[in-house]
This record gives structure tokens, C-alpha cells and sequence, in this order.
């Protein structure tokens, strides 16, 4: 091979890699999920087609980071005090906290975070849940099995990529190999019609929730599907002729199996992102107004839910009746400035609970514009809690976290689970309020996975330590 054609392929995979998709050798084969999006795609628009009726989509939001899920539920009455005292500087003040009623008590009174204004409103209407102190776990654990040392826990409970793996693994003691959402796509992507991409969509590159066997997972942006370098141009630039050059040399035969492969699969990339490019160009134009995403007003998390609605409304013409779809908001972090040193109702927390709020209000909404509400089901996941303990203006690594799930199908109105006895160092706690779960990712994951179609005997393919656990089904679809 001379130096320039060289050059050539190295430019090439190089502008693959830009996708996220070739992260290492062996996601090879998710070359297959690279997009373009030149607006030179050769394929005639497809028709947007309506949702087929049987449709069903699952919505992983991840929280990257940690959210501090005590203050998306707070304890109101003479709870709050033992709560502002724990909290310190970042307890949220009682006034302008949420009521809520949920529909089954455990004596206790709740409220929710000033920010979320937008989920209380769907949690009255019965469209939005909470799940209780949910998280990874190897079998039931409690306080003296923990203390005695008799119970298997998650190898490095509270290391950030760790936690994020065995979250969407939720197999914590195996090595990881596959995401449950990818199982879950193995086990059902024979319910698609002649699928025309993949059913594992991500709007946020690579992650590990969506890694299967057989299913694929397929990354686009926000903006659309995502472009290899030098592919944008008009009719006769440079950038057209590079672009029809890469066809031509990934659809050359090949002797070497790597190249042959790379090609094959490259070749077959494009031509897919042609097709939902144009497929898209003809979708539906959607009334429904989601918040803007601006540096002023951030809201990159309603710009992937906004993207994943004009995906659904264009499903049937893509050949898909299941889709699993995966969003990240990252900034949970919050060791610091957790809240507003003048007003802490507000600050980084707020802020991203305001927007993970109004971006599942928009998103719930267009499902109900598509006539699909019920068939769509959004659910968030994090890393693990924070400490009930304040280190003083922020909140340290915990365990057990509290979940939203949102949907058309959600028995809503109701706090499932059981939310912790908030006592530090008290019978639910490892120390400084980080939460031993009473849920784990296991049921959680089954709930939706049951209702997105995988059989009861399925399930313990999709969550292989499901049987150590009670819940199969914590009722909240």
C-alpha cells in the first residue's frame, strides 16, 4: 500500500473514531452504528410513518455523577428538623418545598425540591413514580449483615466508573460483559419488523447500559445523525468528492479480512445514516415545545429527549416496534457548591433537577402529541447517592439513591420501595448516611424490562442474579 493510500484509510477511521463508536478493537463490529450527516445522502426521503400500535420504548436517563436524591425527597413535619440539621448549609428550606400524597404511607410525610415543580405535577396526574433507596447489590443486604461482614457487596461500591458499570450491568459480581438494556434488545429485537437500524439508540455515544450480543447499539447527537469528517459539502466540493471517495474505497473488495471487515461494515454505516437521515428530514414536525439549551439556560438533556421523540415518531417507517434509548446528564458530582450560598433552594443542584424536570415534562408530552404516552416509558439511573451528612457545602459518595420513572403506563402517584430510616448510623445506614439499599438494580431494571416484553422466563437471562431477590416486579408499571 503507498503512503497515500494509507494516509487515506488512516483518515478515515480516524473521522470514524470522532463517532465514539470504534472505541477500542472489540466494538469492531458498532462501526455498523456510525451516522452521516453531510446532507449529501443519496437515498430518496422516506415517509415518516405513523407508531405502529404495538410499539413499546424504554428511556434510560443516566445521572452521571451522583445525584443527591435527598434532596429530590424530602421529609417534611417533625421529620424536617433531624433533616436541616443532618443536611447543614445544604438542606433546602421548608418553604417552597412540593407537597406530596402518595398513595400508600408508611406514616411518614414527603416533599419534593422546588426545582422539580414539573414532575409533581405528572406525580398528581399518576404519570411520574419515585422508586426508594434503590442500588447496586450481590443479595439483601442490611446494617448487621453489612457491619458483620457475612454479606457479598459490589466490589468498589463508591468509585464513580465502577458504580456506573454495575448500574447498568447490574450484574456486580461478574465481570462486565453486556448491559442489561442490551440484553433486554437481544432477547426482543425479533419483535421488529425488518428493522432498518438498530433498536439500541444512544444519544450520547458509547455506553455500557446498551452493549449486547447481537444487538448493536447505534449513536447519534442531539443535532442529528453524526457526520464523518470532511463528509459535509456541497455538489462538487472537495469535501463531496472525499466523501464519494470513502464509499468507493469501503465498498472496494479486499483481501486483508480486517480491511475486507472494516469496509463492509463502514460501507453498510453509511448507507444506513443516509436513510435515517432522509427518514428523519420527512418526520413529523412536533408542537410540542421542550426547553431550550442555551449557556444562559443549559438544557442539554431536553435537546437528547427532544432528538428521541422525533426518533419514535418515525419508528414504523424505520421497521422498529422496541426501542431502547439511552440520555445522559453528567454534573452530579457535587462535592462543592452544591447549593446557592445565598438561597439554597437554588444552586448546581437545582439547576440540574430543574432540568431533568422540565425535560421529562416536554418529553411526556410529545409522547402524549404522538398518541403514544402509554407505550413510552422514561426512568432515570445514577451512580450511586450522596451522604445524608453535608461535608459542608456539598455531599460525599453514598449507596442507595432514590429513581424517577415517568411514562403513559406508570402507576404513578406513589413512592415505591421503602424510603430509609433517616437516622445516621442508624439501622439503614453504613455511616454518614450513605444508604443500604432496599432495592436492587436487579427489580428495578425487571419491572420495565417485564412490561417491555421479556417473558417471565426470560428475565433471569436479562438479570442473571434477578433470582436472589423478592421483587421480580415492583408494580409501578
Amino acid at each position: 500500500m503507498n503512503s497515500s493510500r494509507r494516509h487515506f484509510i488512516g483518515q478515515s477511521c480516524a473521522a470514524v473514531g470522532t463517532t465514539g463508536l470504534l472505541s477500542t478493537l472489540a466494538q469492531l463490529r458498532a462501526i455498523g452504528a456510525v451516522a452521516n450527516a453531510s446532507g449529501t445522502a443519496s437515498s430518496a426521503p422516506v415517509a415518516a410513518g405513523a407508531v405502529p400500535s404495538d410499539y413499546k420504548a424504554i428511556v434510560c436517563i443516566f445521572l452521571a455523577g451522583g445525584n443527591d436524591a435527598n434532596n429530590l425527597i424530602i421529609p417534611t413535619g417533625s421529620a424536617y428538623n433531624a433533616y436541616a440539621a443532618q443536611r447543614s448549609v445544604i438542606a433546602v428550606p421548608s418553604a417552597g418545598l412540593l407537597p406530596i400524597a402518595p398513595r400508600t404511607s408508611d406514616g411518614r410525610s414527603w416533599a419534593l425540591h422546588p426545582s422539580v415543580a414539573n414532575l409533581g405535577t405528572l406525580f398528581n396526574a399518576g404519570k411520574c413514580a419515585f422508586l426508594a433507596n434503590v442500588g447496586t447489590l450481590v443479595e439483601p443486604t442490611n446494617k448487621s449483615a453489612y457491619t458483620a461482614g457475612t454479606v457479598k457487596l459490589p466490589p468498589q461500591l463508591f468509585s464513580h466508573n465502577d458504580q456506573q458499570v454495575q448500574w447498568q450491568s447490574s450484574v456486580p459480581d461478574q465481570p462486565f460483559r453486556t448491559g442489561w438494556g442490551g440484553r433486554t434488545a437481544d432477547l426482543l429485537d425479533a419483535l421488529n419488523n425488518d428493522p432498518k437500524i438498530s433498536m439500541s439508540i444512544s444519544l450520547d455515544n458509547f455506553n455500557n447500559f446498551e452493549v449486547g450480543r447481537n444487538v448493536v447499539q447505534y449513536s447519534i447527537s442531539p443535532g442529528g445523525v453524526i457526520a464523518f469528517n470532511g463528509s459535509a459539502g456541497r455538489a462538487g466540493s472537495a469535501d463531496a468528492a472525499r466523501y464519494n471517495a470513502q464509499k468507493d474505497l469501503y465498498a472496494a473488495s479486499n483481501p486483508n479480512l480486517f480491511a475486507a471487515a472494516f469496509g463492509s461494515l463502514s460501507a453498510d454505516a453509511i448507507g444506513s445514516s443516509e436513510l435515517l437521515s432522509a427518514t428523519l428530514a420527512a418526520a413529523p414536525t412536533l408542537s410540542t415545545v421542550f426547553p431550550a439549551n442555551t449557556a444562559q439556560s443549559p438544557n442539554r438533556l431536553a435537546d437528547q429527549l427532544k432528538m428521541i421523540a422525533r426518533l419514535i415518531s418515525v419508528s414504523g417507517s424505520l421497521g422498529l416496534k422496541r426501542q431502547i434509548f439511552f440520555a445522559r446528564l453528567g454534573g452530579w458530582d457535587l462535592h462543592a457548591d452544591q447549593v446557592d450560598d445565598v438561597n439554597r433552594a437554588m444552586g448546581a443542584h437545582a439547576s440540574l433537577l430543574g432540568q431533568v424536570s422540565a425535560a421529562m415534562n416536554a418529553f411526556y408530552n410529545a409522547t402524549l402529541e404522538l398518541g403514544c404516552a402509554d407505550r413510552v416509558t422514561a426512568f432515570t439511573a445514577s451512580d450511586f447517592g450522596r451522604t445524608y451528612s453535608s461535608n459542608g457545602d456539598g455531599s460525599d459518595h453514598g449507596w442507595g439513591s432514590h429513581q424517577i420513572i415517568v411514562g403513559g403506563a406508570v402507576k404513578g402517584g406513589d413512592i415505591y420501595g421503602k424510603m430509609p430510616d433517616l437516622t445516621v448510623n442508624g439501622p439503614d445506614d453504613t455511616g454518614r448516611g450513605r444508604w443500604i439499599p432496599t432495592t436492587s438494580v436487579d427489580e428495578y431494571g425487571a419491572t420495565i424490562a417485564k412490561w417491555f416484553g421479556v417473558s417471565d422466563t426470560n428475565l433471569s437471562i436479562a438479570f442473571p442474579n434477578l433470582g436472589r431477590f423478592q421483587k421480580p416486579n415492583l408494580g409501578f408499571l
